[in-house]
């Protein structure tokens, strides 16, 4: 595989750190996070502590000031090693950035602090019941009443949402439809008529919570409102190109993950004498995935360079986003094959990569949307 550039000694210091953590914390629980829904809230206690939460933030906010390229290592491990209940990426490069950028200076100074901390876990809720990527869609109203605004809807699909503390609530300040009438608002859990409903049990990433939430005539102070009311969904706009960009990042990792594991295991299985990849056509299934995951890293690296030089366009996020996440579901699957009847036990790791793979195409925006967002730039 062609060696990366895009990070230096710290940064490959930083993933030993990461990925020893996540041996010595994590994997060790995960099957039982997976059966119970959730991950331990002291695993979000001791990432803190190794300085895993909101590492781009600036230090004055509690952060470590560091470049995104600590953060997408994170990413990476994460994926790699299957710890795909671990929300911290959401955590600390969406919900936080959010806050840096359109929060009010007592804002930052309040909540990010409490988020490097994991005093406070973070989530932001867009998906309605009736509304997943078409945010112009959304039905939860804010309603201004003298200092407060009184938020009345519903979310569903929220990673994080039952553990989360704070919320990023995406709703319509005007009546009208369409992209002009939406806001941004930081609900606390503790404000009055804020509630969670159930976890919901989902096909893959099983040990991530994922909830509804619920919000009934819960009144929001207007100093919650992040930017300017009616431009929230300019600042989804300035923001998901990076979201999407994470899920690439993930998608990568965890393909590269796959082809690593199935390598080993078709090295050592037999059938009919030899071993599987002495068969021509398992060699050429995993030529092609290798092949094809290269170009996905050289692609996302370069991605990754655009935004470190800010440069990063909805375009180009949107190819990643598409491309990568649509190649790791074909990766999983050939992989699964590829391990015959125990591709489909739950206790081998590629079962629940090809498991987690999945959502990958929907989240962030469906992969059609993707497509369209593309097509506005031919």
């Amino acid at each position: 595989m062609i060696a990366r550039s895009l990070f230096d000694e710290e940064h490959e210091t930083f993933r030993d750190s990461v990925r020893r953590f996540l041996q010595q914390e994590a994997l060790p629980q995960h099957e039982r996070w997976e059966e119970q829904g959730y991950v331990d809230r002291d695993i979000w206690l001791k990432a803190a502590e190794a300085g895993y939460h909101c590492a781009s933030m600036p230090e004055a906010y509690g952060g470590a000031g560091a470049d995104i390229r600590y953060s997408t290592v994170l990413i990476e491990e994460l994926y790699r090693n299957g710890a795909t209940g671990l929300g911290f990426g959401l955590h600390s490069e969406i919900v936080a950035p959010y806050i840096l950028h359109y929060g009010s200076e007592a804002l930052k100074q309040y909540y990010l602090p409490k988020l490097a901390s994991a005093e406070m876990i973070g989530a932001i809720a867009m998906t309605e019941p009736g509304a997943g990527s078409d945010l112009q869609g959304i039905k939860t109203t804010a309603v201004r009443d003298g200092e407060h605004y009184v938020l009345n809807g519903s979310k569903t699909f929220i990673t994080n949402g039952w553990h989360a503390d704070l919320v990023i609530v995406v709703a319509r300040t005007t009546p009208e439809g369409g992209a002009k009438g939406t806001s941004l608002f930081l609900v606390d859990s503790t404000m009055a008529g804020f509630s969670k409903g159930k976890r919901l049990k989902k096909a893959g990433m099983k040990a991530q919570d994922t909830a509804e939430l619920f919000f009934d005539n819960v009144r929001v102070p207007v100093g919650n409102l992040l930017g300017e009311e009616n431009r929230g969904f300019a600042y989804l706009m300035q923001e998901l190109p990076w979201e999407r960009l994470q899920i690439a990042v993930g998608a990568v990792a965890a393909a590269e993950a796959a082809l690593e594991w199935t390598l080993a295991y078709t090295r050592e299985r037999k059938a009919f004498g030899k071993a599987v990849i002495d068969f021509q056509v398992s060699r050429h299934n995993l030529a092609e995935l290798k092949t094809e995951v290269q170009i996905a890293r050289v692609f996302v690296d370069k991605c990754l360079e655009l935004k470190l030089a800010d440069q990063l366009d909805a375009e180009t996020a949107s190819m990643a986003k598409y491309w990568t996440t649509d190649l790791q579901f074909k990766v999983m699957d050939r992989c699964v094959q590829l391990h015959g009847g125990y591709g489909y036990m739950w206790e081998y790791p590629i079962t629940r990569a090809w498991a987690d793979a999945r959502v990958q195409q929907i989240y962030g925006g469906t992969n059609e949307i993707m497509k369209e967002l593309i097509s506005r730039g031919l």
